[in-house]
């Protein structure tokens, strides 16, 4: 499986961006597509994750209620639509997929195949 993650960039605080992920390769009806940021020196952190098959999403309490995370089956593409964004987004987006479900979409090292990483970077 291999990911390619795009739409990051530049934004004012308060604005959105789009994050999409697409799937190439072998993929997997079982698994779990999630998202995750890392700014220098700090762990790579859960941002939101959905479930393939049942569309069962996930997210981190710091973007919850202003995250969407959804995916378009057809285009084997996950999205990330973020709004009201902050400084503190600021950070490296990665996608990232599990081959099956290991019973927690909040554990990066849980996670079989990565993306490239996106830069997101709002201003004050």
């Amino acid at each position: 499986v291999q990911l390619q993650a795009s739409g990051g960039g530049l934004v004012q605080a308060g604005g959105s961006l789009r994050l999409s992920c697409a799937a190439s390769g072998r993929t997997f009806s079982s698994h779990v597509m999630g998202w995750f940021r890392q700014t220098p020196g700090k762990e790579r952190e859960f941002v939101a994750a959905i479930t393939w098959s049942g569309g069962i999403t996930y997210y981190a309490d710091s973007v919850k209620g202003r995250s969407t995370i959804s995916r378009d089956s057809a285009k084997n593409t996950v999205y990330l639509q973020m709004n009201s964004l902050q400084p503190e987004d600021t950070a490296v987006y990665y996608c990232a997929a599990q081959s099956y479900f290991r019973g927690s979409a909040y554990v990066h090292h849980l996670y079989d195949y990565w993306g490239q990483g996106t830069l997101v970077t709002v201003s004050s």
